[in-house]
């Protein structure tokens, strides 16, 4: 059963949902009259984009990514593998990437740096968790749905072995599932 496996919910789906459509709020006057393209970072985002664009009052694109710097562990490797790049050209574009997570902020670093290199008008970022106390590179995270301390998360759309993502809450996993050997 997943929900024994769960320590404890840390934010739940009425925060999420108040949480986004803030967000959604707040980007539909800062990209108002500018040709916004969504990049969603998957799978992780899925969960917090789907509710996000709907939360947008505006015209935009999306396109999507999956790179990866952790593999099969709960560790990041520091080495970030594009596995799917854009198909849209961003040159010109507000390019706003959305993340379920930010920990050390190696990825999107990396991330920033490719983009920037494709000439957008702009590239900013949309996490909806931000876990400081990891950073290892500076990122710039304009638009933050909650900040957390380390501790290690599932649900809404975040993942431990790709399971855990359906639920409507994020959730500490408890220790033992993840150290398991």
């Amino acid at each position: 059963m997943v929900l024994e496996d769960i320590k404890s919910i840390m934010i739940s789906e009425e925060e999420i949902a108040k949480r986004v459509k803030e967000l959604g709020k707040q980007l539909t006057e800062d990209y108002r009259g500018k040709e916004l393209l969504i990049v969603g970072i998957l799978k992780g985002c899925m969960l917090f984009l789907s509710d996000l664009v709907r939360a947008i009052e505006l015209p935009l694109t999306m396109d999507f990514m999956v790179v990866s710097s952790y593999g099969t562990t709960t560790k990041s490797s520091g080495v970030v593998r594009i596995i799917k790049d854009l198909e849209r050209e961003i040159e010109g574009k507000d390019v706003l990437i959305v993340e379920d997570i930010v920990d050390t902020g190696l990825t999107l670093s990396y991330l920033v740096e490719n983009f920037k290199s494709r000439n957008p008008k702009s590239v900013r970022i949309c996490s909806l968790l931000d876990k400081p106390d990891r950073r290892k590179a500076q990122v710039d995270i304009e638009y933050v749905g909650f900040k957390i301390p380390d501790e290690f998360v599932v649900g809404y759309g975040l993942d431990y072995g790709e399971n855990y993502r359906n639920l409507p809450f994020v959730c500490v996993l408890k220790p033992e599932i993840y150290t398991k050997k």
